[in-house]
């Protein structure tokens, strides 16, 4: 029994898995060995039927010509979503999109909304996210050298980032800038502006190489320098100031959204993992899954997988109800809880295909080096952690002071 299961998810989730198995997963093979402007084609087609059958835009309300789901119930289906590399690419809500729609959604006006949001909702164009410079601890969103110094009824934009997912082949980037340096709180200082990638003045360095891989649109991460980079006022999001406090509620539902694509690939790869375990042969007619060791595993791993996706979902469910702020210890719990538990059940899912584990003939490599980075995007998990203890100790009285 799936305890956090409703009719609507229920009359969904068979649909979707249809044409995960039926027109998604036999194109996986491609992308280990082509190009994802080469494999997009034929995924676009793939979104052509996801609209035509009315799933398209799952996480959004049907008002905005999306299913209506809440949080709890489009977790689920992000999973599903989740057990392929394309999933949420063909549904359209994938990162940064995901965020950056419910962003706009929220708190652009309705010019914004007009120029960019629709189109991103439409499918027609992508985005990206430009936070993290590499000059600054990524984990402390507060300390940050781009700047946008109002001109006129412009921001001109002076900076470095890198880490922009998907900036390749995008349309806009949401921006998060220095607009208030003499602010009295560091969290008031930054503002979110949205800038068209055709700019002058934003010009992407390069693909950053991930593990021996470039990547290239949406499988890819941007260094970028802002140089003059002029876009008017009216593109501020919110207010001056609001970028810390945008930022913080867009990762709220963003890590259900992560942590439940993660449990995607663990089951996924569990199934991997068993197929082989069940079907390899040592020799004399002795089966691999008859080892104690792999037996430990595939135990280990169920109940890791489990456990990870009742608490997400426990997460989830209280956001639904009560809001981001209410669940901020157990957005921190599952940070960085299900990204080990990523980790782990890929790891030993490659240890038992042996050799054939680390080959790109399978999706275990592509995901064992795509995927590394859930322990340090959007926070490292040590700092979750320490986050999460101080806030515990607080209620003994301990006030632990970060440093």
């Amino acid at each position: 029994m799936n305890l956090f299961s409703t009719k609507k998810l229920e009359a969904i989730y068979p649909r979707i898995k249809a044409i995960l198995e039926e027109e998604i997963y036999p194109l996986e093979g491609k992308i280990l060995t082509l190009s994802f402007n080469t494999v997009k084609i034929e995924l676009d087609k793939v979104r052509q039927i996801v609209k035509q059958k009315n799933l398209w835009n799952p996480h959004l309300s049907e008002s905005h010509g999306g299913l209506g789901l809440s949080l709890t119930e489009f977790g689920q289906i992000s999973e599903l979503l989740g057990s392929t590399p394309f999933g949420h690419y063909c549904f359209n809500c994938h990162a940064p999109d995901i965020g950056n729609q419910e962003l706009l959604l929220s708190h652009a006006s309705d010019a914004i909304k007009d120029q960019f949001l629709k189109p991103l909702i439409d499918g027609d164009i992508r985005s990206c996210f430009s936070m993290t410079e590499p000059e600054f601890a990524g984990s402390n969103p507060v300390n940050m050298a781009t700047t946008a110094v109002r001109e006129g009824n412009h921001y001109v934009i002076n900076g470095h980032k890198w880490f922009t997912t998907a900036a390749d082949g995008a349309s806009f980037a949401i921006v998060m800038a220095v607009t208030n340096p003499d602010a009295a709180s560091p969290y008031k200082r930054a503002s979110m502006i949205v800038v068209p990638i055709d700019t002058p003045g934003f010009n992407m360095v390069r693909n950053i190489s991930i593990m021996g891989e470039e990547g290239e649109g949406y499988f890819s991460h941007a260094e970028i320098k802002y140089e003059n980079c002029k876009v008017p006022v009216e593109n501020l999001i919110r207010a001056e100031g609001d970028g810390f406090l945008l930022a913080q509620e867009r990762l709220g539902p963003g890590r259900i959204h992560h942590c439940m694509r993660w449990l995607g690939i663990c089951e996924r790869s569990f199934d991997l993992m068993c197929k082989r375990a069940a079907t390899r042969d040592l020799g004399n007619g002795v089966m691999l899954g008859e080892k104690q060791t792999i037996q430990h595993w595939i135990a280990e791993s169920r109940a890791e997988i489990n456990a990870a996706r009742y608490m997400v979902l426990h997460t989830a469910k209280k956001i639904d109800e009560f809001g981001t702020k209410e669940a901020r210890n157990e957005i921190s719990t599952i940070k960085f809880f299900v990204a080990k538990v990523l980790m782990q059940v890929l790891d030993r899912a490659i240890q038992v295909h042996g050799a054939l584990g680390i080959t790109d003939d399978m999706l275990l490599s592509f995901w064992y080096r795509h995927e590394r980075g859930a322990r340090i995007y959007d926070g490292p998990d040590e700092v979750h952690k320490s986050a999460l203890a101080r806030k515990i100790l607080k209620g003994y009285g301990l006030d632990v002071k970060k440093r």
